[in-house]
């Protein structure tokens, strides 16, 4: 049953935007002239998601925009090769948008159509030392000064399998200097430290009182995050290249993580992003949305993070490293103030739909400018080792 309607509240228009510094916004037009905006950002995969919207377009333009779940289910389940970063990220910008139209066309926050909130501000944490981690205590010092309370860090540069263990002590020193500044600091290996390495610096990290270590493996291994788990104490997290709650099932089953990162720009937007919390929530494991993206991305990991208990902290990519001074998270907001910090906490956004207002002129202006300079999508780093193998970044 294809759940299409004659009603003005059909989908009469799908977009996306590539703008720098690396994102994709989505923008949904209903017949009625609500706009509702997602993001779909999958860093370094711009063009197979805008690819991936040439058939969601096809599919889904005449649809009814309320059936958030119909379109979801539909966009998932009916074609028979589903799931992945592409498809997903394309989907998740979809979902989002259609949560911001349904926001503002019963004019409520999207929170309070997730169940209401269960508080009223969010922790959030920002960027220090970029890939190349260094300079850590100015940086800290500053974002201390903004009005955060912790931050986040990569823990090395490119390692090989097995690297001399001199090259972790660095890590722990930045550890230091970022605590002694009274400051909580999560731990990012980034899948850039293998097993060997890395249960090596999971043990020296462990008496520094770090919030979390983040993707100590890759993603590929549940079975190894489990055995690190009963190594250390220290809080595990991974999530933002896990796309759906059936791939966070081995590891909450497998007891592998105690902090859940989906990406709602990855996971299938809003709605899969509450069903993995909800999930998390069942074994105990705490939400900390992985968000070094947009603003859309961060205000629709707000309205899940107030709707649900175990959220515990959300990433926040203002003046991170892969941003510049006329990209960033607040350059294509009418109103940045949305955002501002206090405290270490954001201020739940009370406006109708996502709660933010997209400055649409602009977000049209940079996508022009950005296809006519022929700048080519962002790409990630390629790293190699001094033998000429391959690293992960």
């Amino acid at each position: 049953m294809s759940l299409k309607t004659s009603s003005s509240g059909f989908i009469s228009k799908i977009e996306v935007f590539r703008v720098p510094p690396r994102w994709l916004f989505v923008r949904i037009e209903t017949a009625d002239g609500i706009v509702g905006w997602g993001e779909s950002t999958l860093e370094g995969h711009t063009e197979a998601i805008e690819g991936a919207f040439v058939d969601l377009a096809q599919r889904f333009l005449g649809w009814d925009a309320d059936g958030i779940e119909d379109i979801w289910q539909t966009a998932y389940r009916a074609r028979f090769y589903r799931g992945g970063p592409v498809l997903m990220s394309a989907l998740s910008g979809l979902d989002i948008a259609l949560w911001d139209i349904k926001g503002k066309k019963l004019g409520v926050p999207v929170w309070q159509l997730l169940g209401g909130k269960v508080r009223d501000r969010v922790r959030v944490y920002g960027w220090i030392g970029g890939d190349h981690p260094s300079a850590v205590r100015e940086a800290a010092r500053e974002r201390k000064e903004q009005g955060f309370t912790a931050v986040k860090m990569n823990a090395t540069e490119a390692l090989a399998w097995l690297d001399s263990p001199e090259l972790l002590k660095g890590t722990v020193e930045r550890v230091r200097e970022v605590r002694a500044l009274g400051m909580d600091v999560g731990v990012d290996f980034h899948g850039r430290v293998h097993k060997g390495m890395a249960r090596q610096l999971a043990k020296l990290l462990e008496g520094e009182g770090v919030l979390f270590i983040e993707e100590p493996l890759l993603p590929t291994q549940p079975s190894e995050f489990a055995d690190l788990g009963r190594l250390v104490s220290t809080p595990i997290a991974a999530g933002e290249r896990l796309y759906s709650r059936h791939e966070f099932r081995p590891y909450f089953e497998g007891h592998a993580l105690d902090v859940a990162q989906p990406d709602v720009s990855h996971c299938g937007g809003i709605s899969e992003l509450a069903r993995i919390a909800s999930m998390a929530e069942t074994y105990d494991v705490a939400l900390a949305p992985h968000c070094p993206l947009g603003p859309i991305a961060l205000a629709a990991c707000i309205a899940v993070g107030v709707s649900k208990l175990n959220y515990f902290i959300q990433e926040m990519s203002w003046q991170m490293h892969y941003n510049s001074d006329d990209a960033d998270l607040f350059t294509y907001l009418a109103d940045p103030s949305v955002f501002a910090v206090k405290d270490g906490y954001v201020t739940t956004p009370s406006g109708p739909g996502l709660g933010i207002t997209i400055n649409e002129e602009l977000v049209r202006t940079r996508a022009k400018e950005y296809s006519r300079a022929g700048v080519e999508a962002w790409r990630n780093p390629i790293w190699r080792g001094e033998d000429g193998s391959i690293r992960e970044w």
